[in-house]
């Protein structure tokens, strides 16, 4: 009888310990793609994440998304609001995103004074390859949205060559 109410109790303490450890989340990831914007031929990263709890005043969402270029990762840092029931995290321009190729992207939730909340990790995997994707110029300049003369040549012809070089696969 008495090793019954001893597992009895553990296994209560467990189930406490394991529901105090899922309201520690207060942040999942509820998507993440690329964008291809090809009128200005640019591709981003985009992770959006849905609040599950409170989240304290003064925090900041610090994403690291893999630079498929290569190189160090590139460094987004977002004030995150307590009335935001969603974040979104957007990365600045990339180039060189290859087709079923996983891209890292590690996320922080940090408080104000610096004490790391959350830590979250996802990959991207993109179904198509941006140089195939994207043209090399943007076709559109202008807040007007003129076609580039870079592109749409006077003569007539059309220029959608991509000159990114990016490293081998």
């Amino acid at each position: 009888m008495r090793m019954k109410v001893i597992a009895a109790l553990a296994l209560s303490a467990w189930l406490i310990a394991g529901c105090q450890r899922e309201m520690e989340k207060m942040v999942e990831v509820s998507g993440h793609l690329f964008v291809f914007n090809y009128r200005v031929a640019t591709a981003t990263y985009l992770v959006t994440l849905r609040k599950t709890a409170p989240i304290p005043d003064g925090s900041v969402a610090i994403a690291e998304f893999e630079d498929p270029a290569g190189g160090e990762p590139i460094v987004l840092n977002e004030k995150v609001y307590p009335a935001w029931d969603q974040i979104t995290l957007q990365s600045p321009p990339v180039h060189c995103i290859r087709k079923d190729r996983p891209y890292a992207v590690n996320i922080r939730l940090v408080d104000a004074g610096g004490k790391t909340l959350q830590e979250l990790k996802t990959q991207l995997i993109s179904d198509v390859d941006q140089a195939a994707m994207l043209p090399g110029k943007p076709l559109v300049v202008g807040p007007f949205y003129n076609k580039n003369p870079e592109v749409f040549k006077p003569d007539g012809t059309v220029d959608y060559s991509n000159t990114d070089t990016c490293p081998a696969v």
